[in-house]
């Protein structure tokens, strides 16, 4: 099944330009709201799930983070990402993964994830998810997934919706709830999808 989902996201990104993905934004205003939220270090280990070839990294060296990771399943997506940073893409840790299959090898201060998390339709998946959350990430999470207003498929998969209730609970075993909201993202191609976004904070006991 991973080689599927895998080749299905090379396919993807080697057939289309970011006009041509709903995903795309050329400012991730939110993400970058929620990051800068937490005024954090400039060292801080920030890593961005399913980052893809998305602009946050641009923002965030630009900002001055010296610990970026982005991680995705699709190796042609890193690339382009790469290519448009240019040299500064050696200043980035690139890992090409499955996020079910990541196993980190070190704690993030930082995970970031829009719209990567609400691909996992199976039980199994989402705990695996939230497991590795649960171990490597020392600080804080932020997740970005559709709400129950938004899409019920992207890039032709299905997907799972949540409200700000659900990703709660979600991740009420080990992170406790900082800020929530809703928000519509406007696709290159002019629809909208409807977005609920979350940041927790880690639990220490």
């Amino acid at each position: 099944m991973t080689s599927n989902i895998k080749k299905h996201w090379e396919t993807v990104y080697e057939t289309k330009t970011q006009e041509q993905v709903s995903w795309t934004q050329k400012i991730p205003k939110d993400s970058l709201d929620f990051i800068q939220s937490l005024k954090l270090n400039k060292d801080a280990n920030i890593i961005d799930i399913g980052g893809g070839d998305s602009f946050l990294v641009d923002f965030l060296l630009e900002d001055g983070y010296t610990n970026i990771s982005v991680l995705d399943i699709s190796n042609k997506a890193l690339e382009r990402a790469k290519s448009r940073l240019g040299t500064k893409a050696t200043e980035v840790t690139w890992i090409v993964s499955n996020i079910i299959d990541f196993k980190p090898e070190k704690n993030y201060d930082v995970w970031h994830d829009r719209a990567a998390f609400h691909f996992l339709t199976k039980e199994n998946d989402i705990k695996a998810y939230v497991s590795t959350t649960e171990k490597y990430v020392s600080k804080n999470l932020i997740i970005g997934a559709f709400s129950n207003d938004g899409p019920l498929k992207c890039s032709g998969l299905e997907i799972t919706q949540y409200s700000k209730n659900k990703m709660h609970e979600t991740f009420n075993n080990k992170f406790i709830p900082i800020k929530s909201l809703n928000k519509n993202h406007q696709t290159p191609f002019d629809t909208i999808q409807n977005f609920t976004f979350c940041s927790f904070m880690k639990r220490y006991e």
